[in-house]
Parts: structure tokens; C-alpha cells; sequence
């Protein structure tokens, strides 16, 4: 079972995996601001914060929301230190001739005053969907910006790009991340295995991650294994269960044309690892020649230990044409569990890595490719195709007086106001559009016409009477009600997010041209976004 274990911190309260997850885990603009709220007596306003993105990755249409195990880690264990303190008045110039009061308060602060509301991990999102909404005084608010997007904005991305993964693959196949020494440093690494596992991956190579997580651990051997073998000599104790597999391997060997012009070190290697794993032997069989050479090999070895009762894993691929290679080695594995009365081969997983990315995977599925498993690394835990998401958190509500942030970009302009979040659902099952409305409205019901307009375009409007709503934020943390949510265990995320994925249409997760899904306001917010808009806007002099 995967778990979603942390550090623990001062106190004993269990905080974020990575140690470095503190209140100085934050951009520098965010301590001036604090002191600027503190001394101008503004810290205790109380303010509505809001994350969320406003273009999806991948030109796609949709975002795997994940992170937030790690937030209710570190809002739980939000707490600044003395050395914390110390080094802020000593060694960092700005901060010098600040009051000394300053750094005394923030020893005192902790999240007990603040109420956080977050979409569960696993939710897919939409742009302009509020992912993590942040109440309370407004230093507070203030201070949790900078980590909080750090801890959403890469999982989210690998979340993401795992569903997307997943869904090229398709439900039958199973998919290993294998990124670790690609990742861009450890705890992009554990990051990458956590949350490439909620998107929907079965495991990893990361055997840290593995501890740390509870998430299933795999991997054979590289083709240094393969090459550090010279002959049949290099084999010191050829004995398992009594017989030597040397000799029987030998004489197998003489049984078919195709064992005869393998490449022996080869052999040897196959043989002396599976002398040590007979219950999980898979070879890599691409270090010389696949096809005449190491699929043979492998076939051979397989027969040995199915004559000790013990049935061989499979076969990885690491180079090549995946496709063509997969189905030739399943033709001649298949057959040769006939001439060799194996029938445990015809079961042999076919495994793939190199270089394996969605466009990848969608191409091998069109030419019908024999894999059982990949091996992805470099594409999935780097996100290549886009390194980063692009989440926001913006201040929409100030002691109760809704705020905007206006743009020339459209893209960039934010719906104000403390809000709520409605997905609707047809009776035929999948999502029709999420729907913001004011907290101080009646919320959508289902069976009800509901009035559901686009943002910014004043023409663009339906009436929508769902069979279904789903309110999409869900307190997880309320300090002065001391309420705390159950942390998500990554099991149940996973399973979420792959349930979540079958409520969307099919033409908006489709891997290309997807087609847009709509976020709606309520006739309510649409009004009061647009006379907030015309009263903030400047009104030029032209002459």
C-alpha cells in the first residue's frame, strides 16, 4: 500500500518529505511584504488568497491536480525557528533596520488562524479553476504563497503527464518510471515516483521513493552486467537445486538452430543472474543483437529453469524499432514454447524503455506493438515537452471587498471575489462544465436550470440543468475550528484520479486537438466581475 510518509518536524508534528519545506522555502519579496503589512498594521486583515493555472501543459485541456499531501504537511508544521529568525535580521541587508518587533512576532505565527479549502488530490482541473483557496490574516496568506506553488505546480505537471501516459498505453498495460537519474536532483526524483504514481503509474526504479512512499520498487540489470560477463567461465557455481545449468544449457543449446550463433558471454550472463533470481529472471536482451542473440539466450535459460519448476518474468527492450522487435521476439518466443514444451514462455512479459514518451506510445499502439510494460524516465520525470506549469496565486478578496487584477491579456485578467466551485454533470454521466459562483449564492442543484455564462464573452451563455453537482472545494485544514483533514493516502489518490479521468469527456482528454472545457461563472459573479472591472479600470483621456 502506498503511503505518503513526511519528515518530522520541531515538536514532533510530521511535516513535509523534504526537510527544506520551511517558512524560508520563500521568495524574498514575500518577508518585505510581511514586515510592510506588520508595520503598517494591516497583518491581521483578513484576506482570501487563490491558486489555481490558466493554461493547461502539453496543449492539452486538463490538469491532474496533485501536491497536496505535502501543503497539509507544511501548513501543519508551519513554524518559524530562532535560526530562522536570526539569520533574516542578521544577514539579510534589507531587513536590517527593521523594527526588532518584527522577527519577534514572526516566531509567534502558525496557520492556527487560517482556513485552507482545496480541490482532493487526483481532481482534474481546468483553467481558472481554483486548485487551493488560502483564508485568514492577510501576512499569513502572504507568507504560504511562494511554497505553496512550489508544492503543487511540478506535481501537478507529473501527474499530468503520467495520466496522459496512461491513457496512450491504455488501462492493460503497466508503466514503470525509471527517471531517477534524470531528475533534476532527489527530491525532484521522489517527486517524480510519488506523483507519476498518482497519474496513474504502477511503480518505480527510486528505492528511496519506494521507502519513503510505499509505492512498488522494480528493476533487473544494465548492460553492464551483460558486458562484465566473458565466457561460461566467469560462472564460479553453476549449481541450482542440484543440477548444473551450465551443462543442461549446454545441451539445449544443440536443440535448435537458433540457440547455435548466440553470443556466449551473453549466455553466461543470463545464466549467472538467473543462478541468483530463478523466480524473477528478465534479461535484457538488446547489449548485442536481439534477435539472434539475446531473445535466443533468454528462451534457453527459461527452458533450464522451467525444468526446476521455476517460471522466467521476461524480456526488455532498451533500443530500436519497439515495435517490430517486440512483435518478432513474441513470434519466436511463442513458438519455441512449442518446440521446447514450455508453455510458462508463452506468458513472458515483453518490457520497453529508451527514450519512451506519449507521441511514442500512441505511434506503437497504431502499429499494434507486443509490449506489456514500459520503462519511461527522461520524458516523464522531466516533463520535456513542458517544463513547467504556470501556477498562480492571486488575492481575490481583502476584509471583505472583493479585488481584481486587470490585464490586456484576457488570459490574465482574474475573477475576483471569495467564490465556490460546481461541477455539473449530464445524466449520461460525463462533466458538462465546472461552474464558479459567489459564496454568497445558492449553490447549483441538481435537476435545476442554472443561467452559466463565459467570464469575459457576454454572448456566450447556456442554461444547464444538471443530474448531477459535485462541489469541487473541500475544507482541509481550519485552525481556529482545530479541524485537519485526513491526509491523502497515494493509493486512494491514484485510484481518484484515474476515476476522475472517465467523468471528462472523451473529445477533452484526447491527445490531439482537444477540445476545451468550459468554466463557467453564475449570472450573479458575471455581473459583479464586470462592474468591478469598469469601476478599477482607469478611463482614459484621448484629445
Amino acid at each position: 500500500m502506498a503511503s505518503s510518509g513526511g519528515a518530522s518536524t520541531g515538536g514532533g508534528v510530521e511535516g513535509p518529505t523534504n526537510s527544506l519545506v520551511t517558512p524560508l522555502l520563500t521568495d524574498m519579496y514575500q518577508i518585505s511584504m510581511a514586515y510592510a503589512y506588520w508595520r503598517s498594521g494591516r497583518h491581521n486583515d483578513e484576506a482570501t488568497f487563490e491558486l489555481f493555472f490558466r493554461k493547461c501543459p502539453f496543449k492539452g485541456e486538463y490538469v491532474v491536480f496533485a501536491g497536496l499531501d505535502q501543503v497539509m504537511r507544511f501548513i501543519r508544521s508551519f513554524k518559524f525557528t530562532q535560526d530562522d529568525v536570526d539569520y533574516l535580521r542578521t544577514k539579510i541587508p534589507s531587513l536590517k533596520d527593521c523594527d526588532p518587533g518584527f522577527f519577534d512576532y514572526l516566531l509567534t505565527l502558525d496557520c492556527s488562524q487560517m482556513r485552507v479549502d482545496a480541490l482532493p488530490e487526483g481532481t482534474i482541473a481546468f483553467p481558472r479553476v481554483t486548485m487551493i483557496k488560502v483564508q485568514g490574516p492577510l501576512i499569513m496568506g502572504q507568507l504560504l504563497e511562494t511554497t505553496l506553488l512550489n508544492l503543487v505546480n511540478y506535481p501537478s505537471l507529473i501527474a499530468t503527464n503520467a495520466t496522459r501516459m496512461r491513457l496512450a498505453a491504455g488501462d492493460n498495460k503497466t508503466l514503470f518510471e525509471f527517471g531517477l537519474r534524470r531528475a533534476q536532483g532527489p527530491d525532484g526524483a521522489i517527486s517524480a515516483s510519488r506523483y507519476a504514481y498518482v497519474g496513474g503509474f504502477n511503480g518505480t526504479s527510486n528505492v528511496i521513493a519506494g521507502k519513503l512512499t510505499g509505492i512498488e520498487v522494480t528493476g533487473t540489470h544494465a548492460h553492464a552486467f551483460v558486458q562484465s560477463y566473458t565466457g561460461l567461465e566467469d560462472i564460479k557455481d553453476p549449481i541450482l537445486d542440484g543440477v548444473d545449468v551450465v551443462a543442461r544449457a549446454l545441451e539445449l543449446r544443440q536443440t535448435d538452430p537458433c540457440f547455435l550463433e548466440t553470443n556466449t558471454s551473453e549466455l553466461a550472463a543470463f545464466l549467472g543472474y538467473a543462478l541468483c533470481f530463478p523466480r524473477s529472471f528478465l534479461a535484457l536482451v538488446d547489449t548485442y543483437d536481439t534477435l539472434t542473440s539475446g531473445v535466443p539466450n533468454f528462451i534457453l535459460v527459461s527452458k533450464v529453469l522451467h525444468e526446476l519448476g521455476y517460471n522466467t518474468l521476461g524480456i526488455r527492450l532498451d533500443s530500436g524499432d519497439l515495435a517490430y522487435l517486440s512483435q518478432q521476439a513474441r513470434q519466436l518466443i511463442n513458438r519455441m514454447a512449442d518446440v521446447l514444451d514450455c508453455p510458462p514462455l508463452r506468458t513472458a512479459k515483453i518490457v520497453a524503455s529508451n527514450d519512451i514518451d506519449e507521441h511514442v506510445l500512441l505511434s506503437l499502439k497504431e502499429q499494434k506493438h507486443q509490449i506489456d510494460v514500459f520503462g519511461i524516465g527522461t520524458n516523464l520525470v522531466t516533463c520535456k515537452s513542458q517544463p513547467a506549469l504556470g501556477c498562480v496565486y492571486k488575492l481575490v478578496e481583502i476584509n471583505g471587498n472583493a479585488r481584481i487584477k486587470l490585464s490586456q491579456d484576457i488570459e490574465k485578467v482574474m475573477i475576483p471575489k471569495n467564490k465556490s466551485i460546481f461541477r455539473l454533470f449530464s445524466a449520461e454521466g460525463p462533466a458538462i462544465l465546472d461552474l464558479v459562483v459567489t459564496d454568497d449564492e445558492e449553490p447549483p442543484k441538481a435537476g435545476v436550470k442554472v443561467l452559466c455564462r463565459h467570464p469575459f464573452q457576454e454572448n456566450r451563455r447556456a442554461n444547464v440543468t444538471p443530474a448531477r453537482v459535485q462541489r469541487l472545494l473541500e475544507c482541509i485544514w481550519n485552525g481556529p475550528e482545530g479541524f485537519e483533514a485526513v491526509i491523502p493516502d497515494l493509493e486512494v489518490a491514484r485510484q481518484y484520479a484515474m476515476d476522475q479521468v472517465k467523468t471528462i469527456r472523451a473529445d477533452t482528454i484526447r491527445p490531439l486537438n482537444p477540445t476545451p472545457y468550459k468554466v463557467s461563472v453564475s449570472q450573479k459573479l458575471y455581473g459583479f466581475l464586470h462592474d468591478l472591472w469598469l469601476q478599477e479600470m482607469p478611463i482614459q483621456d484621448l484629445q
